[in-house]
């Protein structure tokens, strides 16, 4: 894997994209024949896949080669294999210059060969992070698997998580390889010994596998205080990538706004403006801010609305794994102005 994408464009609909083969094609000549890649969307913020994006490719013949795509939900989805419903079937891989999408119902797909987007300071990384300003990757190409699908298969949260994965078949075992969501992860902080585990690994146990050496890497080769290394590993761990789908509607009079949201034990529960002492301006307290709503921030990338908070309750597992949980909001309907302010629970 070299780089995964995911984002909106107009009719509602989500892009997602996996590039692989670096240095293509003299890393590679066409895609693995044994391989099953694969892209995993969480829609309930557990980290775990929910719906599965796999493809799966023939053997390479005479410069050809096609591609087979499937959709799997629920426990399939779960599994490395490809499985599920086949969206396209024998699809011709486009090794040229052109690029001939196919169409299935409601889906757009294209395999094939492409410039590699992605900047790569190989220089700066070797000088322990000092940028050079070197794009490695300028004159590189990829193998990339377009996948155009509907917002409404992704869930109706208006965020998903997503990472790939490529797995290989090796004497009879499928075998995952490579994972990830954001770039260089594993070669940047894991050691040689532990890259397979880690590849083989799932994103909801990425925070209690790997913040201790994660952040020990970061305090030896960045300077960071030990505070400051976890916070920004709260960015790349667990090992998924958030992206926004749709706009956050404001909830009913004591609906479940279904946040997502780190809340710290002294807020879970009472009137927002009497959360403990300290929370107001502690690095996870309660922000007061203009306007009237009750707004929640996990990792500093995603946020929730509820209009109109007079008070909540919190129900989940508020320990120092990052996830997704629920806000009670009750409202007051019968306010001439929301009768509370801002908050941010960070």
């Amino acid at each position: 894997m070299t780089d995964l994408f995911a984002f909106t464009v107009p009719g509602d609909r989500t892009v997602l994209i996996l590039n692989v083969n670096p240095v293509a094609p003299i890393g590679g000549q066409a895609f693995h024949p044994d391989a099953v890649y694969r892209v995993n969307v969480d829609t309930d913020g557990d980290h775990r896949s929910d719906v599965a994006y796999s493809f799966v490719f023939s053997p390479p013949e005479d410069g050809r080669q096609s591609v087979t795509v499937l959709r799997a939900t629920g426990e399939q989805a779960r599994s490395h294999e490809a499985l599920g419903q086949e969206l396209f079937i024998d699809v011709p891989v486009n090794f040229g210059a052109e690029t001939t999408a196919a169409h299935s119902g409601p889906y757009t797909f294209y395999a094939g060969f492409r410039s590699d987007p992605f900047f790569a300071d190989l220089d700066g990384i070797v000088a322990k992070f000092q940028w050079t300003g070197v794009d490695w990757g300028a004159d590189k190409n990829v193998f990339a698997i377009v996948l155009e699908v509907p917002n409404a298969e992704l869930g109706t949260h208006p965020e998903i998580g997503v990472w790939g994965r490529v797995s290989l078949r090796q004497n009879g075992q499928l075998t995952s390889v490579d994972r990830g969501a954001h770039p260089s992860l594993t070669a940047y902080f894991n050691a040689e010994e532990v890259k397979d585990a880690y590849n083989a690994g799932e994103p909801a146990d990425d925070w209690a596998t790997y913040r201790e050496p994660w952040s020990a890497v970061l305090q030896h080769f960045g300077d960071y205080d030990p505070q400051a290394a976890e916070q920004a590993l709260r960015t790349v761990l667990p090992g998924v990538g958030p992206r926004r789908l749709r706009a956050v509607p404001p909830p009913e009079p004591g609906e479940d706004c279904g946040c997502r949201t780190r809340l710290p034990p002294s807020v879970t529960q009472g009137r927002p403006d009497q959360a403990a002492p300290g929370a107001a301006t502690g690095p996870r307290g309660a922000r007061r801010g203009p306007g009237g709503c009750l707004r929640f921030k996990d990792g500093g990338t995603s946020w929730s609305r509820c209009h109109m908070a007079t008070a909540f309750t919190a129900s989940g597992d508020f320990s120092r794994t990052p996830g997704r949980y629920s806000a009670k909001v009750t409202t007051s309907p019968t306010a001439a102005r929301p009768a509370a302010h801002q908050y941010a629970v960070e």
